[in-house]
């Protein structure tokens, strides 16, 4: 699946969740950076991109999860 279609997705479960795109999606993007993603939206929308993509975490993988780069490359590791 190609970065972009991948980032889209993200996207789209970040804006689900926290009901706003007040970010720009780049590599280096981390919840620091986004307002309103708080340890309980980090939570949803994990399992929302779970959901989109079918696929499921372990916990190795959540540790690996630095800033957006890194979630796309994991999630890329599951497709």
């Amino acid at each position: 699946m190609e970065v972009d279609v991948i980032k889209s997705k993200i996207s789209d479960a970040l804006v689900s969740i926290l009901e706003h795109d007040n970010f720009e999606m780049h590599d280096e993007l981390t919840a620091k950076d986004v307002d309103g993603w708080d340890s309980l939206s980090h939570m949803m929308i994990i399992t929302k991109i779970e959901e989109e993509f079918s696929i499921r975490f372990k916990l190795r993988d959540l540790n690996k999860l630095k800033n957006m780069g890194s979630l796309v490359s994991v999630i890329q590791t599951k497709i």
